[in-house]
């Protein structure tokens, strides 16, 4: 059952993720992360569509373990594209640019096809198993994503504050969350682990939400200007 902490996590996160949005309609930045602004949106439909299966069909329900993976594979997929839009936004002037949509969907496509084949021969609620791969895979995927997009703001020396900002939010992110996957396989009675992926999540959420509050779009960073 979800105790009073689940609760305060889950809307907790909402609100700020609805702070996200108001902010970028009224500031008019909406459009130019609208994959970052979607992740958001999706997460906030994920919590209302979560509290009417809970208040429908309950916790132990069939109905809520679907729509627990179905929901969690969807956001994977969706941060998946917030990343591949922080590799348009750092590499936009780079000729490499133009192959990015292609990239993004084999890589994807292959992401989903691996993840089929390590659940082909499960015999019982194989959606299930296949969401829940997908979006373990996404994770790792993600990780080495910006893990890779980290190294290419480095070597270009970013200047710009708010992508910088907004991309080491996410690195921190998938790194906690692949320290979380690691304890989770070795030591999965640990108590924390339970509270580690919303409390990572509200985290994520805060810190978009802090940049896109005090840091400018012409705020520009000098720690990785080239010394002179």
């Amino acid at each position: 059952m979800l105790g009073f902490s689940d609760y305060a996590l889950w809307i907790g996160g909402t609100l700020v993720c609805c702070y996200i949005i108001v902010l970028a309609i009224v500031r008019g930045h909406f459009r130019r992360y609208f994959a970052l602004h979607l992740y958001v949106l999706a997460n906030i439909l994920n919590t209302a569509g979560g509290l009417f299966v809970l208040r429908w069909f309950g916790f132990t329900s069939v109905e809520y373990r679907y729509f627990y993976y179905a929901a969690d594979a969807l956001l994977a997929i969706l941060l998946y594209f917030v990343v591949i839009g922080f590799f348009f936004a750092v590499l936009a002037e780079r000729k490499i640019a133009q192959h990015l949509p292609r990239i993004a969907g084999i890589l994807l496509v292959a992401t989903a096809v691996v993840s089929y084949l390590m659940v082909e021969d499960a015999t019982a609620h194989l959606a299930a198993r296949l969401a829940a791969e997908l979006s373990r895979n996404l994770n790792v995927v993600g990780f080495l994503l910006i893990w890779l997009l980290g190294a290419a703001l480095w070597k270009m020396r970013e200047t710009r504050t708010r992508i910088i900002q907004l991309v080491l939010a996410m690195f921190f992110f998938f790194s906690a969350y692949a320290v979380h996957y690691v304890f989770r396989h070795f030591a999965p009675e640990l108590p924390f682990l339970r509270w580690s992926p919303p409390i990572l999540g509200v985290l994520l959420f805060a810190s978009w939400a802090y940049t896109f509050t005090f840091v400018t779009e012409e705020a520009r960073a000098t720690f990785f200007r080239r010394s002179e």
